[in-house]
C-alpha cells in the first residue's frame, strides 16, 4: 500500500505542476483569514473580497478594531458571513491579546483561535510556514477512500492513517495533489476515470465513465471548491 500510495502522489505531482493554495494571500494573517472565509464558498469568491478585505484591515490589529457592519459588507457576498464575520473579530483579538498579533504556528494554539478547526491549522502551517500538515477537506478525504488508503470518515482519523504512509516533508504538496485532483478529476459524482493518470493503481476505477472521450469532456481545467 505504501508503494502504491507514493506512486500515485509521484504521478499527481506530475500531472499538476502547478499544484498549490487556490486561495490568495501574502503573509500568514492573511493565509489564516482567507482560510476561514472559504467554508461553504468557493475560493474565486473569497479572493474576489480579499483585496477590498485587506486594504481596510491588512492586521490582526486592525481587524481587532473592525466596525462590524463594514466588516459585514467587506464579506457579504460569502456564505454565512455573519458568523465569518464573528470569527474574523474574535480571533483578531485573540491574536491581539494572546500572541501579539502574529499567527501562532503551534497546531495546539492554531485550533483555540475562533473559526479554526484542525484542517484550518494545517492549511496555514503547511502553506504560511511550510510545516509539514495534511489537509483533509471533501476531496482529500474521498480520494483517500478511493484509493483505499483508508475506511476511515472521520477527518482526524483520516489525517493519521494517510499520514503513516509518507514521509512528513511530503504532507503539504500531498495535499494539494489530492484536492486538485478531486476538484478537476475525481468528482464526488461522475469521477473522469477514463481520463485519470492514476487508473492503473485506483482500486475504484470505474466509479466513473472509463470511456476516454467520455471521461474527457468531465475534466475541469480549473478547481472549484
Amino acid at each position: 500500500m505504501v508503494r502504491r500510495a507514493r506512486r500515485i502522489n509521484r504521478v499527481l505531482a506530475t500531472t499538476y505542476p502547478e499544484a498549490g493554495p487556490e486561495l490568495d494571500f501574502d503573509d500568514p494573517f492573511q493565509c489564516l483569514v482567507v482560510t476561514v472565509l472559504s467554508a461553504q464558498t468557493t475560493d474565486k469568491r473569497v479572493n474576489a473580497v480579499r483585496p477590498h478585505l485587506f486594504a481596510a484591515y491588512p492586521d490582526a490589529t486592525a481587524m481587532a478594531g473592525a466596525d462590524r457592519t463594514h466588516l459585514e459588507s467587506l464579506i457579504g457576498s460569502l456564505g454565512f458571513f455573519r458568523a465569518k464575520t464573528d470569527a474574523l473579530l474574535k480571533l483578531s483579538a485573540q491574536l491581539v491579546e494572546e500572541f501579539d498579533g502574529e499567527v501562532p504556528r503551534r497546531l495546539e494554539d492554531l485550533v483555540r483561535l475562533a473559526g479554526v478547526g484542525r484542517k484550518t491549522a494545517n492549511v496555514v502551517r503547511g502553506n504560511a510556514f511550510d510545516l509539514p500538515g495534511i489537509t483533509v477537506d471533501t476531496h482529500f478525504g474521498r480520494l483517500a477512500r478511493r484509493f483505499a488508503w483508508t475506511d476511515e470518515t472521520d477527518p482526524v482519523k483520516v489525517e493519521h492513517a494517510v499520514g503513516d504512509l509518507f514521509d512528513k516533508r511530503d504532507w503539504t504538496m500531498l495535499s494539494h495533489h489530492l484536492i486538485w485532483h478531486g476538484r478537476r478529476r475525481c468528482h464526488a459524482q461522475k469521477p473522469a476515470c477514463g481520463a485519470c493518470p492514476v487508473a492503473r493503481w485506483c482500486p475504484s476505477y470505474g466509479a466513473g465513465p472509463t470511456d476516454p472521450d467520455v471521461a474527457a469532456k468531465l475534466v475541469r481545467s480549473e478547481g472549484r471548491a
